[in-house]
């Protein structure tokens, strides 16, 4: 437990933009923290506020889930994690149960929260699932769009060779969704585009015996974007039909 314990204390959270550190100037107002007087009721702006924080928090556990920061099999007490973001354990715990929710980590009563532990199987699994969703769904969109709506995928395709040039695994997380999303929305189905980002963000928490992804691997799935585009916009539906179906091989898209 002393050996987790340091670990824990070691971490320090790579911070996204929306981000809260220890060490920045987002501190939280004492309304936020839920220290109130008696005399003076919360106004409806501090519910708001505390959101926002709560939010940030969830950004930055998410980035530092898919950076490897947060160790999978180690456990991490909200008081603690609160301490280095400079606000208290609530929106922290709050933050953490939805990483709960999404399978990212699992309570420990009166400890915290562990990170969990997954192996490829795992990974495999949600990545069969995924090309059963999304696979059919491309292919149809390949025949349906015009050459416009896919060009206007671009920038968020250049944003994931952006994000993977330099290594950033939390930003290239984000914008391999942000693509994905855009992608599926182009059919309309709402509801799909929900259900499959849920199962791309659990795809991207790391492996319990191998956290971080290669900057290489990072540029190899970004390029299929690119590529898969160029095909589409081409309207050379062979092309498609092998980069969508390639693009769901790996377990780690």
């Amino acid at each position: 437990m002393e050996q987790g314990r340091a670990r824990e204390d070691a971490w320090v959270p790579h911070a996204p933009a929306a981000s809260l550190t220890a060490s920045s100037s987002l501190r939280v107002p004492e309304q936020a923290r839920g220290e109130h007087t008696h005399s003076e009721p919360p106004a409806p702006r501090v519910a708001v506020q505390r959101h926002s924080v709560r939010g940030q928090i969830l950004d930055a556990l998410r980035a530092a889930l898919v950076d490897g920061e947060l160790i999978p099999g180690q456990v991490y007490s909200a008081p603690a994690l609160g301490a280095r973001f400079g606000v208290s354990a609530t929106p922290v715990r709050e933050a953490m149960q939805q990483l709960a929710v999404e399978g990212a980590v699992e309570v420990v009563p009166n400890r915290g929260f562990r990170v969990a532990e997954r192996g490829p199987g795992e990974l495999a699994e949600l990545a069969e699932v995924r090309a059963l969703l999304e696979v059919p769904v491309m292919l149809r969109l390949a025949r349906t769009v015009d050459r416009a709506g896919w060009t206007a995928l671009r920038p968020l395709a250049d944003a994931t060779v952006e994000a993977a040039a330099v290594g950033d695994r939390a930003c290239y997380a984000e914008s391999d969704r942000a693509f994905h999303r855009a992608v599926l929305a182009l059919s309309g189905n709402q509801e799909l585009v929900r259900v499959a980002d849920d199962l791309h963000r659990r795809s991207q928490w790391p492996l319990g015996h191998n956290p971080a992804t290669r900057r290489a691997d990072l540029l190899a799935d970004a390029v299929e974007h690119t590529a898969l585009l160029d095909a589409l916009i081409a309207e050379d539906l062979p092309v498609v039909q092998s980069l969508v179906r390639e693009h769901f091989t790996g377990a780690d898209r």
